[in-house]
């Protein structure tokens, strides 16, 4: 029984052996493919899930996009709501910038808000500029806190003067364009020039000096002569003191600053009348200069129409110099009244009809370029715009076809919106005068390229054959303010430079305007010159002091 068994176990533990490695391999095989599905059932999953990100990720960039465009429009209707809201606050804004006017601070307070049917001769704002004369005698009085002011400590007024300008200067540029109608972007490129201006000026403060100027005895009966030219400081020089500026609408705030820079820089004071169409800035200009510590009566502004207070102020017998930018036209008349009154010393900066010459050597494309911003740049009204285009023979055609395209391409419409190129002109007798121009070219034989309706600046592009011929017919005017010439050859824009009639070139550029630099005109573009080292000359007065000394060394 024992051994039978003991038989058995043997069979059984034999044949489970024999089994169980197919048991084991089949359920490795089992497991195996079962892994292999789920595996695949996980790829499949990750996949989906990939795929879903993925489509995630696009619709949170769509979603991210869109949040853009609404912040973006969100702070477009708020830079609109802010603009609506100066525009609506602007009469409260000139009454209060008519308060804090300087000249007393009272100085047309009372006859500020008055209104006249026409433009004619006005006896009120005689009595005006009055008040503005006196106060600024006073300011500039032998022993007042100007005439004694240490030219250093001038200089800080107008950096702080310049420092106001900076921290209000958006205000200031929406006033421009408020006023002027130029695109906000160029009005603020207006402002940060005539800051980098008023810096300017205020290092010349205690920069002007005198001469010594050695002589022989045989002319005199003082052996031991020294004789000193002076024009610095005002209790040696005698600035220019009482002085009467007349600044355009096309640049308002630009022109104010630089009528005062010299002025202020040489210890002058000033009245000065805006120009009727833009007077805001020059209003809120006042103010900064009250806030930044000029005394009383040494900046003063009248607004005011030009027959009425312009007049006034040209004719008055104690104001000793006018400095007026404008027309050809009212340079003249203020001309007259100077001489006819007190023969006050003038500088003006008039009209032009300003020649940009092409040769045949240059990149088409960047010569259109040029020439249409020589032209276009604050909607043409630009005293030095390059409004007679000549270009040479061989490439008009081209450069016609490349201007055509690139008026028609600029974009007109609210100056406020970044997209705008140019808005509106300055009135509606502005545009009715480039209309009538336009039709009055068209009857003589022109040909208008691009436009219908005319929308202001308007380029008149010329041929030309020779260099003799361009540079005869660039000065066959009676104006000289600007000109510009585009070549590759430096001899070429040489003998343009020297031979053209014209106070400013400009050689592959255009209205290169600099602080540093002079800028005025020829002929009937004016007289003297504004801005450098030279624009300060017509505010000083030369005073030769002789001494005679025991003992000459």
């Amino acid at each position: 029984m024992a051994a039978s068994i003991e038989s058995c176990r043997e069979v059984y533990i034999t044949e489970h052996v024999d089994v169980f490695p197919s048991i084991c391999l089949a359920w490795v095989n089992l497991f195996t493919n079962e892994c292999r599905v789920r595996s695949c059932r996980l790829n499949r999953r990750i996949q989906l899930l990939e795929e879903d990100l993925e489509r995630s990720e696009e619709r949170l960039a769509t979603a991210t996009a869109k949040l853009a465009e609404a912040s973006q429009a969100a702070d477009e209707s708020e830079r609109i709501r802010k603009a609506l809201e100066n525009r609506t606050n602007m009469e409260d804004d000139r009454v209060s910038l008519l308060e804090q006017q300087l000249a007393q601070a009272k100085l047309i307070a009372e006859e500020a808000d008055k209104k006249y049917e026409e433009v004619g001769h006005n006896k009120c704002f005689q009595a005006d500029v009055d008040k503005a004369v006196n106060a600024a005698k006073r300011a500039f009085d032998r022993n007042s806190e100007w005439r004694q002011m240490h030219p250093y400590t001038r200089g800080q007024l107008m950096n702080k003067f310049a420092d106001l300008v900076t921290r209000d200067l958006d205000y200031i540029a929406t006033l421009e364009t408020l006023d002027n109608g130029k695109t906000y972007a160029s009005a603020v490129e207006d402002i940060q020039a005539s800051i980098c201006t008023l810096r300017y000026y205020a290092g010349w403060c205690d920069k002007i000096h005198g001469d010594t100027i050695p002589t022989g005895s045989h002319f005199t009966n003082s052996p031991n002569l020294i004789i000193m030219s002076y024009q610095c400081d005002t209790d040696a020089k005698g600035a220019s003191w009482r002085c009467r500026a007349n600044h355009p609408w096309n640049y308002p705030f630009m022109m104010l600053v630089w009528k005062w820079g010299p002025a202020l820089a040489t210890g002058c004071t000033l009245i000065l009348k805006p120009a009727e169409q833009t007077p805001l800035s020059a209003l809120y200009a006042a103010a900064l200069a009250k806030e930044a510590g000029f005394p009383a009566g040494v900046i003063n502004v009248i607004p005011g129409y030009g027959p009425t207070a312009g007049a006034a102020i040209a004719e008055h017998p104690e104001i000793q110099k006018v400095a007026f930018t404008g027309s050809t036209e009212v340079g003249r008349i203020i001309m007259a009244a100077c001489a006819k009154s007190n023969l006050k010393r003038v500088s003006l900066e008039l009209g032009g009809k300003s020649p940009l010459v092409i040769f045949d050597d240059v990149d088409v494309k960047e010569a259109a370029e040029i020439a249409h911003n020589a032209i276009f740049a604050n909607h043409g009204q630009n005293c030095c715009a390059g409004s007679r285009t000549f270009v040479h023979s061989k490439i008009y055609d081209e450069f016609v076809k490349r201007a055509k395209q690139l008026a028609l391409n600029r974009k007109v419409g609210d100056p406020f919106d970044k997209k705008t190129d140019q808005g509106p002109q300055i009135d509606d007798e502005m545009l009715n005068k480039i209309i009538d121009l336009i039709n009055s070219g068209k009857q003589q034989g022109a040909v208008v390229q691009a436009g219908g309706k005319i929308f202001g600046p308007v380029q008149s592009i010329l041929k030309f054959d020779t260099m003799d011929e361009v540079i005869e017919r660039a000065n066959r005017t009676n104006y000289g303010l600007a000109s510009g010439v585009i070549t590759r050859d430096i001899n070429k824009a040489l003998e343009f430079a020297q031979a053209v009639e014209a106070g400013s070139v400009w050689v592959n550029c255009y209205d290169a305007i600099t602080p540093q630099t002079p800028f005025g005109g020829y002929k009937e573009s004016g007289i003297g010159r504004e801005l450098g080292e030279e624009g300060l000359k017509g505010y000083l007065e030369i005073k030769t002091v002789s001494i005679n000394i025991a003992k000459k060394n």
